[in-house]
């Protein structure tokens, strides 16, 4: 009787434990019916598979708490589920959730830094977009050992910052935002480009500067080589530079820029006033995008002196001081 009667319980037991897995197995790999969507979810530093189920549930990414935990102590327990923010494809099976979180595919997010932002400037954007502290940005960008093999006498990082759109993950340190965008200045200033700094007998840091004057100058794109050719041809001659944005840069360091220059800013006394001393500024006063670096290398081949903003964003130029004098005459004094 024992002996039929431990049969009966045994088969019971091996009847449940197949109903069980069926379920289990069902409930695992269901996916419910719904409208798809992708939803941001946050496996936070230190949760467990436990607090993470909760919160899947929680926000209705998946059905039930049990399926997830129990497949991930059954098949995944050796794995850790990576903390981060996730994209995730709604609605999910418990195993797919799983697969994902496991293999730490995190949501990366944009930013666009725009060409011809200074570094301080840079730090706001970081921080008003909510993906860096300025301060902290700002200690890290002042080191500036990452680009001294191109620019041995930088004091800073002004200048190398690429502008580019990034994408990070979510708590991504300055210090990984920093080398990002150093590292793109460095792929894109590649062994060509070298190779014509040489060409034009100057260094890469002196390229860099005058593109950082070329970006501040103008933006329009069939404007660049030919505001180029001109600080190019001014250089040659040792005539001095006369560029606002040079002392809009020396006056922004100080917090003495109200938005416009005042003629008295003209003669504004700092090494960045090309008003006042003679060829390029000591540092870059931005940070140039691609565009503003090409044509820096590669002025037209005019021979231009001079120019001046027509007000509507562009600009005329000049071969000699009377046309200049004229063109200011009718574009600035009307």
């Amino acid at each position: 009787m024992l002996i039929r009667f431990l049969k009966i319980i045994l088969g019971f037991t091996v009847l449940a434990l197949i109903i069980f897995a069926g379920l289990f197995t069902t409930a695992f790999n269901h996916t419910p019916e719904a409208v798809p969507d992708t939803l941001i979810f946050e496996v936070k530093e230190g949760s467990n598979a436990t607090h993470i189920a909760d919160d899947l549930f929680s926000q209705g990414i998946i059905p039930k708490k049990w399926p997830f935990l129990w497949g991930y102590r059954l098949f995944f327990s050796s794995h850790s589920l990576k903390a981060g923010e996730y994209a995730l494809p709604v609605p999910l099976s418990p195993k797919q959730a799983l697969s994902l979180l496991i293999a730490g595919r995190v949501h990366l997010r944009s930013i666009t830094i725009a060409e011809g932002l200074t570094r301080t400037e840079t730090a706001e954007h970081l921080e008003a977009s909510g993906f860096a502290d300025k301060a902290k940005f700002l200690a890290v960008s002042a080191d500036s050992a990452r680009i001294s093999s191109l620019d041995p006498e930088a004091q800073n990082l002004e200048g190398y910052l690429f502008p580019e759109t990034y994408r990070f993950p979510k708590g991504a340190s300055e210090g990984a935002i920093v080398a990002a965008m150093t590292d793109q200045f460095m792929r894109t200033f590649a062994e060509e480009w070298k190779t014509r700094t040489i060409e034009l007998g100057m260094s890469v840091r002196e390229i860099v500067i005058l593109a950082t004057l070329i970006e501040k100058e103008t933006s329009k794109p069939e404007e660049r080589f030919l505001v180029s050719a001109v600080f190019h041809n001014r250089l040659r001659i040792r005539m001095k530079l006369d560029c606002d944005p040079t002392i809009v840069y020396a006056l922004k360091q100080i917090g003495e820029y109200t938005g416009r220059l005042r003629y008295k800013d003209l003669k504004y006394d700092s090494p960045y006033n090309t008003y006042l001393y003679g060829g390029l500024p000591p540092g870059p006063i931005a940070n140039p995008g691609r565009a503003a670096l090409e044509a820096a290398l590669f002025p037209a081949d005019v021979d231009y002196f001079f120019f001046v903003s027509r007000n509507d964003g562009s600009h005329h130029f000049s071969r000699t001081y009377r046309e200049h004098q004229n063109a200011v005459n009718t574009y600035q004094r009307r």
